[in-house]
C-alpha cells in the first residue's frame, strides 16, 4: 500500500504540522506502508505537475498549517491543479485524510475545507486530525498527544487498507455540473504534457520572448500598425499548402477577434479535399478564435497552430486533436 503526504505549510522549524506528519510517517512505515512526502513550498514551480503523482497512490494525506487565515496558498494551488489537470477517474478511487494544525485559530474550518474540496474532486475523504498548537515543544514532549496521533493514524490506515465505504456527499454533485467544464477534452497524457509546460518557467518565458520578437518582426514587415492581409489571400495560401491526411475529416471555423470585417473562415476537409471559404456555420468540429497578426504568423510559417494555442494566441472550442491535425493539413513551415 502506498500513501502520499502533501505538506502545504512554509516549512518553518516550529511548524506543528511537520511534527505531526513525521509521527504519522513513522506509524505508517511500521505498518509496512510506502510513504512519499511532497513539500509544496519546495516544489512551488512544479505544483501543476504534482497531480501526476496521485496515479499510484492508494490514499493521500493533505497536511497544512493555519497561521492566520485558511489552509494557505500552496495547498490551494495543489487543489487547483488537481481540478484542472488531475485524472478524475483515478481520484475517485483515492482516500484522503486531512491534517490541519493551527497556531492561531480555524483548524476545524481548514480540515473541513480540505475534505469538501476532495469530495468536489470526486475523491473519498476519511477522518483526519486537527488541533490548536500554541507551543510546538509541548506537542513534541506530550505522550498523550503522541497516543492521539498514533490512534488516528491507525484509523486512517484501516480505512484505506480495507477500502471502507463512504457515504455520498451532496457537494460531489458539483463535479457532474461545473466539473463538466468548457475546457478542452484532453487525454491524461496530453493533460500531463500541458501541466509540465505550464510549470516550466523557462519554457513560458521563452515563449513570451519569441512572441514579442515575432510581433516586432511582423510590424516591421508590414510597415504599419494595421495588417494588410485579406481573406482572399488567406484562402489562396491555405489551398496551396494543403496536404491530405488519411482518415481525417473535419470542419473548422476561424473567427478573427480583432477584425470582424474579414468575416469567418470556414475550412472543410473531406475525403482528402480542402474547401476554404468565407462564411458562417454552427455545424463545425472546431471553432478557433485568433487575432489577425497571429494568424498571419502561422501562414508565414513563423508559428504553428498548436504552438499558437500553447502561447495563448488561439482560443479553441472542440476537439484538441483536430487542432493538431491542422499543422498536418497545412505544411506552412516550408512555405
Amino acid at each position: 500500500m502506498k500513501i502520499n503526504i502533501y505538506y502545504g505549510g512554509r516549512g518553518i522549524i516550529d511548524d506543528p504540522t511537520l511534527f505531526v506528519i513525521s509521527q504519522i510517517t513513522t506509524v505508517l512505515q511500521e505498518l509496512n506502508v510506502k510513504v512519499s512526502q511532497y513539500n509544496l513550498y519546495e516544489q512551488k514551480n512544479g505544483i501543476t505537475a504534482l497531480p501526476n503523482t496521485l496515479k499510484d497512490a492508494d490514499g493521500i494525506i493533505l497536511a497544512s498549517t493555519v497561521e492566520w487565515f485558511g489552509i494557505g496558498g500552496y495547498m490551494m494551488q495543489f487543489l487547483d491543479s488537481c481540478w484542472l489537470y488531475g485524472d478524475k477517474d483515478r481520484i475517485k478511487e483515492i482516500y484522503m485524510a486531512p491534517v490541519v494544525m493551527s497556531t492561531t485559530h480555524g483548524e476545524r474550518e481548514g480540515m473541513m475545507s480540505l475534505a469538501s474540496a476532495w469530495e468536489m474532486l470526486g475523491g473519498l475523504p476519511c477522518d483526519g486530525m486537527c488541533g490548536y498548537i500554541a507551543d510546538t515543544a509541548k506537542l513534541e514532549n506530550s505522550q498523550e498527544y503522541a497516543k492521539i496521533i498514533d490512534k488516528k493514524t491507525e484509523n486512517i490506515y484501516r480505512t484505506i487498507n480495507q477500502k471502507m465505504p463512504v457515504f455520498p456527499a451532496s457537494n460531489q454533485a458539483v463535479i457532474n455540473k461545473v466539473g463538466m467544464s468548457k475546457s478542452i477534452d484532453l487525454t491524461p497524457q496530453e493533460s500531463e504534457q500541458l501541466s509540465e509546460y505550464a510549470s516550466d518557467d523557462k519554457y513560458v518565458r521563452t515563449q513570451k520572448e519569441d512572441i514579442q520578437e515575432l510581433a516586432s518582426i511582423f510590424r516591421d514587415k508590414m510597415g504599419k500598425e494595421e495588417s494588410s492581409g485579406n481573406a482572399g489571400e488567406y484562402i489562396k495560401i491555405l489551398n496551396r499548402s494543403f496536404t491530405p491526411v488519411a482518415g481525417v475529416n473535419a470542419r473548422y471555423k476561424i473567427t478573427f477577434s480583432d477584425n470582424q470585417r474579414l468575416g469567418n473562415l470556414i475550412i472543410d476537409v473531406n475525403n482528402g479535399k480542402c474547401n476554404c471559404q468565407v462564411g458562417d456555420t454552427q455545424d463545425c468540429d472546431v471553432k478557433l478564435t485568433v487575432d489577425q497578426r497571429s494568424f498571419e504568423d502561422i501562414l508565414d510559417g513563423r508559428m504553428t497552430f498548436q504552438r499558437a494555442f500553447m502561447a495563448g494566441n488561439i482560443k479553441l472550442k472542440g476537439d484538441f486533436k483536430l487542432l493538431r491535425s491542422m499543422d498536418q493539413f497545412f505544411d506552412l513551415m516550408t512555405e
